[in-house]
């Protein structure tokens, strides 16, 4: 028996290691060490740069607007770092937490041309870590003895690419009845993906009829809103909201995917707080952080229903995108089920804009 992990155990820890300030070797087009800004330390930062003199920092083209670096890559920018780059500026760039105190940050010069495959791949792996998307990268000739002599995971950049492309597999871990005040007959599902990420939830409400349209809810864990009782976003009403309507007809499905901010992250959603509280809207300071407006996968929803034998879905959501998804991914989505609670003037900017920009209905 083979006990060496496989691609998708190695991105697994690729992804733990990058959390924890540990650079990983991805191999491509142009291979290299690869590192996040959040999380890096100023030994590791000089000894990645000690190593060439061609280490860059690699932003998306959300972020490199907000700096006015140029984009070259189209989706993202690979800012030259310069000899005497600190940890304090690398972190500046990254970080647009000091933006409006040194708005400052350049010139900024930025690479063009050549392959940006592996550099792509790095930044999309450090959104996968739910960390902030800006990378230092050091280019490697030998990367695999690179890897081996210096015990980092060893990544492919075109397999690991295609495995954050498509959507991990989901499996049932167990099931058990749970009353609760809604319903006396309630039961939580709990699935958990192959590559080690998140798991998600399915609490179902009595005993729907797999042959009929499902009263459905598709809702992105907010711990803020569900525990705390927020008054930043709806989120806490509309999922009392939904199980409540669930628990009146007797029968409905909870979707708890714990895609937190969007799919962002408990952190970079506070940091996308401490920038609202600057004046930027929700969708403006998503892409300050270098993210889009909405980075959850709503695949995995599809599937988790598909799995407990649905098909066909009334869906409680005011965001068509989820609507569009659904159906694209095998859901037959029968009818939209409004689900208009929790307005206050807390949020009421932030409603505004998920329906000028996201394209929320009203």
């Amino acid at each position: 028996m083979n006990f060496s992990p496989d691609q998708n155990e190695l991105m697994a820890r690729a992804r733990a290691d990058l959390r924890m300030g540990v650079p990983v070797v991805v191999d491509g087009p142009t291979p290299l060490l690869a590192a996040t800004v959040e999380t890096l330390n100023t030994d590791r930062l000089g000894t990645m740069m000690a190593l060439s003199q061609d280490a860059i920092l690699v932003i998306t083209a959300r972020r490199a607007a907000t700096l006015k670096a140029a984009a070259y890559d189209g989706d993202l920018a690979r800012v030259k770092l310069p000899r005497d780059a600190t940890l304090a500026w690398v972190n500046g760039i990254a970080d647009p937490a000091g933006d409006l105190m040194h708005p400052m940050k350049g010139p900024l010069s930025c690479a063009r041309g050549g392959n940006v495959k592996t550099h792509r791949f790095a930044i999309q792996l450090a959104k996968a870590a739910r960390l902030l998307p800006a990378v230092v990268c050091v280019p490697l000739e030998h990367a695999l003895s690179f890897a081996a002599e210096h015990n980092l995971v060893y990544l492919s950049a075109h397999s690991g690419q295609a495995m954050l492309d498509a959507s991990s597999p989901l499996h049932s871990v167990i099931s058990a009845r749970l009353p609760m005040e809604v319903s006396e007959a309630g039961r939580l599902h709990v699935f958990r993906p192959e590559d080690g990420g998140e798991e998600h939830y399915a609490i179902e409400i009595g005993k729907p009829d797999r042959a009929e349209p499902l009263l459905t809810r598709l809702h992105s864990a907010c711990f803020t809103g569900d525990l705390m009782g927020s008054l930043k976003c709806d989120c806490g009403p509309q999922l009392r909201a939904a199980l409540a309507q669930m628990g009146d007809e007797g029968h409905g499905v909870l979707l708890y995917m714990n895609q937190e901010g969007r799919g962002i992250g408990l952190a970079n959603k506070m940091r996308a707080y401490s920038l609202q509280d600057q004046g930027f809207d929700t969708v403006e300071a998503n892409h300050r952080l270098g993210f889009e407006d909405d980075e959850r996968d709503f695949r995995l929803g599809a599937a988790i229903l598909k799995s407990m034998g649905f098909s066909k879905a009334r869906l409680l959501t005011n965001n068509p995108r989820k609507v569009a998804m659904m159906c694209e991914n095998g859901i037959d989505v029968t009818e939209r089920v409004p689900l208009h609670v929790g307005e206050n003037p807390h949020n009421h900017a932030y409603l505004a804009t998920k329906v000028a920009k996201s394209g929320h209905l009203k």
